[in-house]
């Protein structure tokens, strides 16, 4: 949990979560100096700035490295702001706390990647500043706790996640799929644990960001880190995507920030609907149970028939015909379809135990022999 007393922004509706903001990139000092001058006086307390840029490919650029870290030392002494960039190797972790950087985060790429997270792990041990650390960039669950694990067997205690989308293939309304049921298990299985949103990256287009911070504020998130640019367009990195300081002004006072479920818990229309709901989960399970003993039975006459457990064209049936009777009830074709294929697969599950299952007869006469 982060110690965030000190780290929200006063003066506005979102006043109880945290803002970090700021460019993409440290580009030049006067870049990095003027787009912190106007987030202070919106009231942000907290300047965010890529030091060291991991591209895709070479020949973009890659950041002001090192040189850009008296930047950083400049905005802290001019505005009072704590001052936060990425790292992904321990030479930056070093560089880093050299300069007094107050916070740093862990990327999408360094995630996805035990080695580096354990190395910066080792680099940061004794050393107890925030750390944030991002989703890697596939959906992988299990692979971001393991980095929070690292990190948090360093001993740093102010310790965060910021979610800021999955790659995706599929042409898709954002830059990166949100995925949000991730980062809401993330934050059930550690209910302690601060959560921020990165709606920059989700989103990868400025005409987006307001939406997504919305959506991360509807879901209880702890706050917001957006990539604020003193003059997005000319930007050297993800211009698409950055905002000016005026604009985030804008964003931030016009969200709604709505009361955790806990604090309405006696509300009696609310506990209604639950009520409902529970009910009919209940029905669901009673119903996939019934399904499931149909599955056995065709276990069985597949065994008896010498018949193969999976059967393409019926298969192609179930999707395409559930997928139709989905859409007509309100639900989206992705849903029916993840939906249908754990129920399949579950199925297919329970069809191989039949297969492989040996009569107790057949167990006997093998003792026999």
């Amino acid at each position: 949990m982060l110690k965030t007393d000190m780290m929200t922004i006063r003066g506005n509706r979102a006043d109880s979560k945290i803002i970090i903001a700021g460019p993409c990139s440290a580009e030049t000092e006067m870049q990095t100096i003027k787009t912190a001058r106007e987030l202070s006086k919106i009231g942000i307390k907290i300047f965010r700035a890529g030091i060291w840029k991991p591209r895709t490919r070479p020949g973009n650029y890659e950041g002001a490295k090192s040189a850009g870290l008296p930047w950083l030392k400049r905005v802290k002494k001019e505005t009072g702001m704590l001052v936060c960039t990425e790292v992904a190797t321990p030479l930056h972790v070093f560089e880093a706390l050299k300069y007094g950087i107050d916070m740093l985060w862990l990327g999408a790429r360094t995630t996805a990647n035990p080695f580096a997270v354990q190395e910066i792990a080792d680099a940061i041990k004794g050393v107890d500043l925030p750390i944030f650390i991002k989703n890697p960039i596939n959906p992988d669950l299990e692979l971001w706790i393991g980095a929070v694990e690292r990190i948090r067997s360093a001993g740093i205690t102010q310790l965060a996640v910021i979610h800021r989308g999955f790659s995706t293939y599929r042409k898709y309304k954002y830059r990166n799929d949100p995925h949000w049921q991730l980062p809401l298990e993330l934050k059930r299985r550690y209910p302690d644990l601060t959560i921020l949103s990165d709606p920059s990256h989700i989103s990868g287009r400025r005409s987006l960001i307001s939406e997504v911070s919305q959506q991360a504020m509807d879901l209880d998130f702890d706050g917001l880190m957006i990539e604020t640019h003193i003059n997005p367009d000319e930007a050297l990195s993800d211009a698409r995507q950055q905002i000016t300081p005026n604009r985030l002004r804008e964003i931030l006072e016009s969200l709604i920030i709505r009361k955790p479920g806990e604090s309405i818990k006696n509300h009696l229309t609310l506990e209604k609907l639950r009520s409902e709901i529970d009910q009919m989960d209940a029905e669901l399970l009673e119903l996939l149970g019934k399904r499931m003993s149909v599955s056995d039975k065709m276990g069985l006459y597949k065994k008896e028939n010498n018949l193969t457990i999976f059967q393409p064209q019926r298969y192609s049936e179930i999707m395409s015909e559930r997928s139709q009777e989905g859409l007509s009830k309100g639900l989206s074709s992705e849903f029916t379809e993840k939906l249908f294929k754990s129920i399949h697969e579950e199925s297919i599950r329970h069809q191989e135990t039949i297969m492989t299952k040996r009569s107790r007869s057949a167990k006997g006469s093998g003792r026999n022999k």
